[in-house]
């Protein structure tokens, strides 16, 4: 089969190697589609301590079973399906509450185990006994399906701030993930949303969504907008979706009094401390979170909001690419130009 191998920073050759063989706790997957993720462009420029060279990367997929191993029960050749990227030990107590995000020993696909930027993949057992593979609906397409993941990566991020009906939500990073918490917000029951990046090319693409005002950090201090534009009080929402210190102090100053800050995007390994005023957030009441991927049931959620039209997907979707592409895809999503890319193995 052919796969864009990963073999170090920079380096990534489209390559015929063997057919994955299917074990009997196993499940191969002919890949149809896999979207480009802002962790895989980490990898790809920096490499990654749970990715071992050679390997193949990509975990936003969606495909057909090719083949099931003589011991899987439930599942059968020629599903349509997407996969969740977690793989968790199966027994710590997070895998117990069924989020093997945060398992103690976690795995995921396309990290310690073969991805989705080749023809075909496989699924190890873990992962197919803890359910990881999802059936799709007939209306769902394998370019909609791609997104699952990191829309289900969303609905982690807001469950922890709670959008309420009519609040205001300012969302730092204005690629494919900010524009899915601003179309996620707004079917929430959100008022005000304001998007603020850098690219005004990429603002310019996330006009095709639901938000109130779009902001360049190049044209203005996006707080002193913030604030204007809230009467002074500031935002009941704030969430960073890009790895920026600075953005993440700006999401702090401009959360109002009891508002919720989410940090969504981790920091550069060079870069992942910030100074903040503790004091505002003690006498404001402000709510700090994280968020790291999702668990099995944001993925099964994901799907059937996209399954139900209430989120589609198909908007965030701005170029498509084969294997051979995957690298101008890579670096056409570094660049800020377009929103998400999707890589197309069978082309």
């Amino acid at each position: 089969m052919k796969a864009a191998v990963y073999w170090g920073p920079k380096r990534l050759e489209v390559q015929d190697i063997p057919d994955p063989q299917c074990g009997p706790d196993e499940v191969i997957v002919r890949v149809e589609a896999c979207s480009v993720c802002g962790t895989d462009i980490r990898i790809y420029n920096h490499g990654q301590n749970n990715v071992r060279p050679p390997q193949v990367i990509g975990h936003e997929i969606a495909g057909t079973i090719a083949e099931c191993g003589s011991n899987v029960r439930g599942y059968s050749r020629g599903q349509r399906v997407t996969v969740a990227t977690p793989v968790g030990c199966g027994q710590c107590r997070y895998c117990r509450r069924e989020m093997p995000n945060l398992c103690k020993d976690f795995k995921a696909l396309g990290y310690h185990f073969p991805g989705g930027y080749a023809q075909y993949m496989p699924i190890p057992a873990a992962a197919v006994q803890q359910g990881s593979i999802l059936l799709l609906p007939d209306s769902v397409t394998f370019e909609q399906a791609a997104l699952v993941e990191p829309l289900s990566c969303v609905i982690n991020g807001q469950e922890y701030v709670r959008i309420e009906k009519a609040d205001s939500v300012a969302i730092f990073g204005a690629g494919a993930i900010g524009c899915m918490h601003a179309v996620l917000a707004r079917a929430q029951g959100a008022g005000q949303i304001f998007l603020i990046g850098v690219s005004r090319e990429r603002l310019d693409l996330a006009r095709r969504f639901p938000i109130d005002a779009y902001w360049s950090i190049l044209d203005g201090d996006p707080v002193a907008r913030v604030l204007e534009a809230t009467e002074g009080y500031g935002a009941d929402v704030a969430i960073c979706c890009c790895s920026d210190p600075e953005a993440n102090r700006q999401a702090l100053q401009v959360a109002a009094k009891r508002g919720r800050v989410s940090f969504f995007a981790g920091l550069p390994k060079s870069r992942p401390t910030i100074e903040f005023d503790c004091n505002r957030l003690h006498y404001a009441e402000i709510s700090l979170f994280g968020a790291f991927a999702s668990n099995l049931r944001q993925y099964r959620e994901a799907l059937a909001a996209i399954a139900s039209g209430r989120v589609n997907p198909s908007p965030f979707i701005t170029d498509r690419f084969p294997l051979e592409g995957l690298e101008q895809a890579i670096r056409q999503s570094e660049t800020r130009k377009g929103l998400k890319m999707l890589s197309l193995p069978q082309l």
